[in-house]
């Protein structure tokens, strides 16, 4: 009985770095959590890239050591290693599913049409950063810039500063108001409007420029 509990306990020391990795790239990312089971395999693909990573950093400082002698490789140093590259990978893989900037490169040499949002909905708000236009299931529509918007379409809320009603071709704005908070299943749509202010912006810069 007492080598089945050292078993499981060796058992989860090996697979706490690939959890470690996958808790934060959840914990900074849109993505939904999967299935228990492909967590599991999840960390168990970010376990063998962290053992990987651990081989090749034991092999180095084995290899400086013959040279320069600043301790010796123990049962400890694998575990910080694993645990920092853990931490490492996590925040790797995170960084690249929230800029597209790896799946671009993927898309450029024809590999794969697919981005690294969790949704089309994710990557249009993260893509167009402008102000936008909602439109109310009642008919009404709202302007303003979002600060913060829903990760999914289906819930959570939008939060809209600078706000104004929009009625016919006229604006209206909503004063003595900071903000407001609308409820995405109270929208239709939503649409993102051209960047006009960044225009306005530089031509306003450039005549009060000597």
């Amino acid at each position: 009985m007492d080598s089945i509990s050292e078993n499981i306990v060796t058992v989860l020391q090996y697979l706490l770095p690939g959890f470690l990795a996958a808790w934060i790239f959840y914990g900074f990312t849109s993505y939904p959590k999967p299935s228990q089971f492909e967590r599991v395999v999840q960390a168990l693909i970010f376990t063998f890239i962290i053992q990987v990573a651990v081989f090749i950093e034991k092999a180095v400082c084995l290899k400086i050591g013959v040279y320069w002698n600043a301790g010796s490789w123990s049962e400890h140093s694998e575990i910080i290693c694993s645990a920092v590259n853990a931490v490492i990978l996590g925040i790797l893989f995170s960084y690249y599913a929230n800029n597209d900037k790896f799946h671009k490169i993927i898309r450029k040499i024809g590999i794969s049409k697919e981005t690294s949002f969790p949704s089309e909905w994710f990557g249009t708000f993260s893509k167009n950063v402008t102000y936008i236009v909602l439109h109310l299931k009642d008919e009404r529509r709202i302007y303003g810039w979002p600060i913060e918007w829903p990760s999914v379409s289906d819930h959570g809320h939008f939060l809209l500063v600078q706000a104004s009603w929009l009625v016919d071709s006229e604006e209206i704005p909503i004063k003595g108001v900071e903000s407001i908070l609308i409820n995405v299943k109270d929208v239709r749509w939503v649409e993102f409007m051209e960047k006009t202010w960044e225009i306005q912006n530089e031509e306003r810069l450039k005549s009060t420029t000597p």
